[in-house]
Order: C-alpha cells, then sequence, then structure tokens
C-alpha cells in the first residue's frame, strides 16, 4: 500500500485576502497585503498592533451561503455546530464545507468509515480560553457551560466529524509552524498505510490571544516596532528592515485522496503530494538550524524520488525574521548546490502574515494554485535586499512559471522542521478535470 499515489482533491482557504480560492489567487498575484491594524484585540497595553485580521468575519454570511449548496441534512448539522462553537471552530467548519463541496464528496466521493480527519495545530482556542478566564476571575459561575469541551483542539475534530459525519480516525497534529505540514505526512500515511480513502488536512485558524501576542513580542519573534504606522509593510522577508514576523489569522483545508479512486469517479485533481518528511534541530530554542532544514529537505526528496534538479519552485518558510530568512537561503544552497541559483523562490508571508500552525496548509493551497495559474507572486516589501541573499526570491516583481515540482518548506519553533514535495499534475499528467 505505500506505494498509493495521493492526489490532492480539494481545497478550501480563508485569509483576509478571500475566502475563496479565486479572490484568493487573485489577492496573490496583485501582491495585496493582508496585514492592517488589529482590530480584533484592544492594543494599548501590548506591543503588537498590526497583523492580518478575521475577528470581522461574516460567519453567518458564510453559512447563508453554504446552505444554498449544501444538502438538507449537512445544513442542519453545520447550523447547529457553528452556532454552539468557539469562534476558530466555527471557521473550521464552514472551511471543510468549502473543501467537501471543492472536491465533490457528495457526489458519492468518500466511504464514512474510511476518511481520516487531521487537524493542524495545538494551543488553537487561545482567545475563547482567554475570555472565559477573565469571566472566571469576575465570577466563576459565568464561563461558558461547554468551556471543557469547547476549549479542547479536538472539538475541531470531533465537529469536522459530526459534520460530515465521517468514522474513520480523527486527531490533532501539533508541531508549532510545521502542523499543517506534520499533519499533511500523517494523511499521507493514512492513505498509504491505513486504508483510508480520503483524508482533510485542516489548517485551523489560530486564535491569538493577546497573551500570546504579547509573549511573543517580548521574546523578539513578532514586528512591533517599525511599521505600526504602515502595517501593509510589516511583513518583509529578505528585506534588510526585517525585525520579526507578522501574526495573522488564516486557516485552510486540503482533501487528499487515492489517486486512482480519485481519477476513477472524474474528480478533479490539482496536484500529486510526492513526499513529506520531517527532522529536528536537537533544540528546543527558537534558533533556526540549518542541519535540521537541510536533513528535512533532503529527506523529502528523497521519499519523493525526486532528484534536486527536477525541483522548479520553492514556497519558502521564510517568516521575516533576521535569523531565519537566512538559515532557509543557506539550506537551500546547500540542498541545491549551483542549482539554487535557477530556482524561483517566493515568500507567501510577504502578503499574508504568519498564519503559525495553518502556514503550511494555507500556503500549501497557494502553491497549487499557483503551480496551475503559471503564475507566482512576488515577494513584496523588499526595498532593501539582505545582501546575503542572492537567490532568485521573486523580490517585488511575480513570475511566469509552469512548474513540474514543488517544495513548500515549513520550520516550527522547537526545533521542527517539515517539507513538502508536490506534483503539478496538469504538467506530469493523469489528471481529470471536472
Amino acid at each position: 500500500m505505500k506505494n498509493r499515489r495521493v492526489a490532492i482533491t480539494g481545497m478550501a482557504i480563508n485569509t483576509p485576502l478571500g475566502d475563496t480560492l479565486e479572490t484568493f489567487l487573485e489577492g496573490l498575484l496583485a501582491g495585496r497585503s493582508a496585514v492592517t491594524a488589529w482590530k480584533t484585540y484592544e492594543t494599548q497595553q501590548i506591543y503588537s498592533k498590526v497583523g492580518a485580521d478575521l475577528g470581522g468575519y461574516d460567519i453567518q454570511g458564510k453559512v447563508r451561503t453554504l446552505t444554498k449548496v449544501l444538502p438538507a441534512e449537512m445544513v442542519r448539522r453545520m447550523v447547529n455546530l457553528v452556532n454552539r462553537a468557539s469562534w476558530s471552530v466555527k471557521l473550521s467548519l464552514l472551511l471543510t464545507a468549502d473543501a467537501w463541496i471543492d472536491a465533490a464528496l457528495g457526489e458519492g466521493g468518500y466511504a464514512a468509515e474510511r476518511t481520516a480527519v487531521l487537524v493542524a495545530g495545538h494551543n488553537i482556542n487561545q482567545n475563547y480560553i482567554y475570555r472565559n478566564q477573565l469571566k472566571f476571575s469576575e465570577d466563576p459561575e459565568y464561563i461558558e457551560g461547554l468551556f471543557a469541551l469547547h476549549g479542547l483542539d479536538t472539538d475541531h475534530a470531533g465537529s469536522i466529524s459530526e459534520l460530515l459525519q465521517s468514522f474513520g480516525p480523527i486527531y490533532t497534529m501539533g508541531a508549532a509552524c510545521a502542523s499543517g505540514n506534520v499533519a499533511l505526512r500523517n494523511a499521507l500515511n493514512e492513505i498509504r498505510y491505513h486504508g483510508n480513502d480520503v483524508a482533510l488536512v485542516v489548517g485551523a485558524v489560530l486564535e491569538f490571544s493577546p497573551v500570546d501576542l504579547q509573549g511573543m513580542a517580548l521574546m523578539g519573534a513578532i514586528a512591533h516596532q517599525k511599521f505600526n504606522d504602515q502595517p501593509a509593510r510589516a511583513s518583509r522577508p529578505f528585506d534588510k528592515a526585517r525585525e520579526g514576523f507578522v501574526p495573522a489569522h488564516g486557516g485552510a483545508v486540503l482533501v487528499l485522496e487515492d489517486f486512482d479512486r480519485a481519477r476513477a469517479r472524474g474528480a478533479r485533481i490539482y496536484a500529486e503530494v510526492l513526499g513529506v518528511a520531517a527532522a529536528s534541530d536537537g533544540s528546543h530554542l527558537p534558533q533556526p538550524s540549518k542541519r535540521g532544514q537541510v536533513a528535512a529537505m533532503r529527506r523529502a526528496l528523497e521519499e519523493s524520488g525526486i532528484a534536486p534538479e527536477r525541483v522548479d519552485f520553492v514556497s519558502a518558510h521564510a517568516t521575516s525574521t533576521p535569523m531565519g530568512d537566512l538559515a532557509e537561503v543557506n539550506s537551500i544552497k546547500e540542498v541545491f548546490g549551483q542549482g539554487a541559483y535557477r530556482l524561483k523562490i517566493n515568500a507567501p508571508k510577504s502578503i499574508l502574515g504568519h498564519t503559525c500552525w495553518a502556514a503550511p496548509t494555507v500556503e500549501t493551497v497557494a502553491a497549487v494554485l499557483q503551480m496551475r495559474a503559471g503564475r507566482l507572486h512576488a515577494s513584496i516589501n523588499i526595498d532593501s535586499m539582505d545582501e546575503a541573499v542572492d537567490l532568485d526570491v521573486c523580490a517585488n516583481r511575480g513570475a511566469d512559471l509552469d512548474p513540474e515540482i514543488c517544495m513548500k518548506n515549513s520550520f516550527g519553533f522547537g526545533g521542527i522542521n517539515c517539507v513538502s514535495v508536490l506534483r503539478n499534475v496538469p504538467r506530469s499528467g493523469g489528471g481529470a478535470g471536472r
């Protein structure tokens, strides 16, 4: 079973650029920043002033849109679940419904007992917990009645399982900012080794609390000094003036499916997941290690059966931190040698900010859409390139490219590195269009 090919047959997205694949891609290719001043948080007492904010997202409007296209029974379950859920779980449910529609799973597309749900992330519902802690400090009787359930990360997986009425394995995968790729790795394994036909990777929207934002600022991880009056310029990978990542709301869902089964049912095949590999730095501190990154990239290529010279495009982790961006550039040079200078590399976080646990999933959707469009988005806000960055990082300009192979890097706090390799199916063959 380990030789089973695995396809991406459905995708969904929700970022401040848009909650449809079309608006998301349009925003990326236009180089339109998702970063604004925070509206969700009162920022007087915290250093973090800017981020990509979904706090004003029209959840009920999205529910009304979905009720027009979902089966009646699923609508009933979705409405009941959304009305009870915490904010981030609501968004996970809506993303899942979008991906279910996109993959045409309602057209006999999945067996309930052979469908897995993997949620990427940990400590997801932080602001929900924080708000209940504030209520508790005032009067313990007035915390939410289902706080003990809704505060758990597993509420995402359980709620999605109930929405889909799926009965295969469900669980969460926590690996900091590599969570999305670690979940993708396990979704691949669910199909290749555990007999499942379909696996959903849910990159849940991280609901930051003010405490989280302040803690990251005190650690020096996030941008909070130079660009508070110009939020759209705050996220600037590879630029000399970068000072840290910009926290961002954003989520995505990938539907993975046995390739041959998907082709047999006439599914749209966006891309093929060739392999996902992981490695660690041997250190819990947020100090990027070339050793761990190089190991993850090399293992991903080896597992995928892809020689370095076949990779056309790297979707970089590139968070806009002084150390992190250079570590990744040097790691790419070590893995690809002189071939690194022919690669196209771009930094989705320059536009989106850092969606943290969901970032690999959000950015995989971005990479697949770019591959299919034959156009890469610019890495924006590079006003003065760091002299140590001498690769083609699509600085302030997009690029026409018809890539066959893409590498997606993700590197998380705690020395967690996870890298995926994707094949553009329209270029390599084997897909059936819908």
